[in-house]
């Protein structure tokens, strides 16, 4: 979910918490990181395509990795970064697959679509020789279901995405994804356009995981959230939060970098963690099996997992940080406006790929449902 976007999933006591659990800071001359790899040996990375030694190609959201860290990275290696985004993960997987992975060195993306790419054999395994500060990630955000082995991503912007309202707007006690569907919020609500991610709001006020597949159980939610509709008056990807912040509705279910947004702007409002459970998820970075300069894309890679470059991208994408190198390095009033402890991680579930036929489902139901909203 571009990322001050869409889910998944920051907000950081969880940063602060994690770096409890795990540790914080690092060693070394370069913020809490050994030096990222030198141009001299990703000028290697032409060898396995038809990639140009002198490139790099990052495919993300747009504005994903700040301007700032790729004009660091060229100025430290004299590696030319190109940098192209996709709006979907699903688009990202489409191209992926029609180039076999031969187009890009690094895709950042979410978990579930990178379970798919894997699956696929589309994903390159990371060569940890070349990447010196892989020792820098915090294992709290390790060990996932899309890489339960460490071997193919490194985590980018883990999040939840939670409730946030208005005390002074609203009529009702929100307490969980239930108070959404309160008469008294009719038109004052704005969603994030998430197919699977509200859709599972509505599944989890069933008592239902995200990741059924059972048709009934899905169909069923698709007709509970349409007894939703009357209350949507928003339903957008990017900057969700600015609804909210203006007054144009009272509550809104927002992505963890909008939450974190919103609070830094009007720290009045009101965040819930769902009654019915919590949803948890990851963007995380690989590289693709054929991709034309895999040593450059090593470099970059152990170059954002530096604990000063990690704090810089952590505080202009607004997610957890998941580099316990980094937390030295994070500004005080960051730290102050993330809000989940990394207690809650473990309770939140991952969406996952729930195959062809319930995806067809979903699809059939959100369409249904966002003409409601016309």
């Amino acid at each position: 979910m571009k990322k001050n976007r869409r889910f998944f999933a920051v907000l950081t006591a969880a940063a602060l918490a994690a770096a409890n659990l795990s540790g914080c800071g690092g060693s070394g001359q370069n913020g809490g990181g050994d030096a990222p790899a030198q141009a001299e040996d990703a000028s290697q990375g032409g060898k396995e395509g038809k990639g140009d030694p002198g490139e790099l190609n990052i495919y993300t959201w747009a504005e994903y990795v700040p301007q700032d860290v790729i004009n660091q990275f060229e100025d430290e290696t004299g590696i030319r970064v190109n940098y192209t985004n996709f709006e979907a993960n699903e688009e990202m997987l489409a191209k992926l697959e029609t180039s076999k992975g031969g187009d890009y060195d690094i895709i950042i993306a979410s978990d579930y679509i990178i379970k798919i790419a894997a699956d696929e054999g589309l994903v390159k395994e990371l060569d940890q020789g070349k990447l010196p500060n892989f020792k820098n990630i915090d294992p709290v955000f390790q060990n996932f279901f899309y890489d339960p082995d460490n071997k193919l991503t490194i985590p980018y912007g883990p999040g939840i995405p939670l409730l946030v309202y208005d005390p002074s707007a609203v009529a009702c006690e929100i307490t969980g994804y239930e108070s959404l569907w309160d008469p008294s919020l009719e038109d004052s609500l704005a969603l994030m356009d998430s197919e699977r991610v509200v859709m599972g709001m509505a599944l989890k006020t069933m008592g239902e995981s995200f990741n059924t597949e059972d048709p009934d159980v899905i169909r069923a939610a698709g007709e509970k959230l349409m007894g939703l509709a009357p209350n949507v008056r928003v339903l957008s990807q990017n900057q969700t939060q600015d609804y909210l912040l203006s007054g144009e509705v009272g509550a809104a279910f927002l992505f963890t970098s909008q939450v974190v947004l919103a609070l830094s702007q009007n720290p009045q409002l009101q965040v819930v963690y769902p009654k019915e459970g919590l949803g948890f998820g990851v963007d995380a970075a690989f590289i693709p099996s054929q991709a034309p300069n895999s040593d450059n894309a090593h470099a970059f890679l152990n170059f954002i997992l530096d604990g000063e470059i990690g704090a810089q991208v952590a505080q202009q994408t607004y997610y957890l940080c998941p580099n316990q190198a980094s937390y030295e390095f994070l500004d005080e009033e960051f730290k102050k406006s993330l809000v989940i402890s990394a207690d809650d991680i473990p309770k939140g579930e991952f969406i996952q790929d729930v195959g062809a036929e319930a995806t067809a489902l979903h699809e059939e139901l959100w369409t249904e449902f966002k003409s409601a909203l016309d």
